[in-house]
């Protein structure tokens, strides 16, 4: 674990030897407490984006046929070996999601609270918007004690089943011209 921290120095020195003892490294942000809520708040909004993007991302492959444990040892092989990939990725592909490291609604909490901070420093965050509207949606199909990496299964089920019974799965509402017209 990373220590993120700031504050008045003779503070943040007294607490130097509880932050090593509880974390590898500690960063300092200055003498205002919030700036350092605000990294964490924005490493945690970068790591719901990987979630996102690797559900969407499987979502796709997989609608095509491919196998998520495979498409995602290529991509933590070839292109993104950090982590957070293998980590969230390996949850979206197994669609494991309890028990949960991280709960939905404290994912819910901290987008939340990344939007409020942008809004006051009036820096627009559409992803932000997407990963808000995200975790209500999970939330609402009941996925409160689920790891908030289940919002990356959301991508895949966004089509619901009865919808493409009614326009006509055969074509996944892809409507051809009709010759006649």
């Amino acid at each position: 674990m990373f220590v993120t921290a700031a504050g008045p120095a003779d503070a943040l020195a007294e607490c130097a030897p509880l932050f090593s003892a509880i974390g590898q490294r500690t960063f300092t942000w200055g003498e205002t407490p919030a700036t350092a809520n605000l990294i964490k708040l924005s490493g945690n909004f970068l790591i719901a984006s990987v979630i996102e993007s690797l559900g969407e991302a499987m979502a796709l492959v997989g609608k095509g046929g491919v196998d998520l444990h495979q498409y995602l040892d290529f991509l933590t092989s070839a292109m993104f070996a950090a982590p957070v990939y293998k980590t969230y990725g390996g949850l979206i592909a197994g669609g494991v999601f309890e028990p949960a490291g991280f709960v939905a609604p404290l994912g819910q909490k901290d987008i939340r609270l990344i939007l409020a901070a942008a809004e006051g420093l009036r820096v627009p965050m559409p992803l932000g918007s997407l990963l808000r509207d995200r975790f209500i949606t999970l939330l609402a199909q009941g996925g409160e004690n689920l790891d908030w990496s289940a919002i990356g299964k959301l991508p895949a089920n966004s089509v619901p089943a009865q919808i493409w019974a009614a326009i006509g799965t055969a074509d996944r509402g892809i409507r051809r011209a009709d010759p006649n017209r």
